[in-house]
């Protein structure tokens, strides 16, 4: 069976290259464009792991990791943003990973697979 992903960023071609780079990789996909969005695809749906970006509108990566926590306190969340200080953030550690936005995926597909395992 495939492990599903949801990826949720602002930005459609990030989506839509996540999408695509983790569709190749096995993995069933689907996208939100915001916070709340993900939050009603998350009450629907189970995901093995949810690619978070931070900054958007809406409802920001932040407010939706903690809902999402707060829901299902085991749901692997992934934060993922083009600014780095997020990292530093204490409101972020609750992720499980952070990976820094990049077209090179190679980093987002090594965290999912050090967070899923074999």
């Amino acid at each position: 069976m495939k492990r599903k992903v949801l990826v949720v960023d602002d930005e459609e071609n990030i989506r839509l290259l996540f999408k695509e780079e983790l569709e190749e990789e096995g993995y069933e996909v689907d996208t939100a464009s915001n916070g709340l969005e993900a939050l009603e695809k998350v009450k629907t749906a189970s995901f093995d792991v949810i690619v978070l970006d931070i900054k958007m509108p809406v409802m920001d990566g932040i407010q939706a990791l903690n809902a999402i926590k707060n829901m299902n306190k085991d749901q692997p969340v992934i934060l993922c943003s083009a600014y780095g200080e997020f990292k530093q953030d204490l409101s972020s550690w609750v992720s499980d990973g952070y990976v820094v936005k990049s077209a090179d995926t190679r980093e987002l597909k090594e965290t999912i697979k050090e967070i899923l395992g074999p």
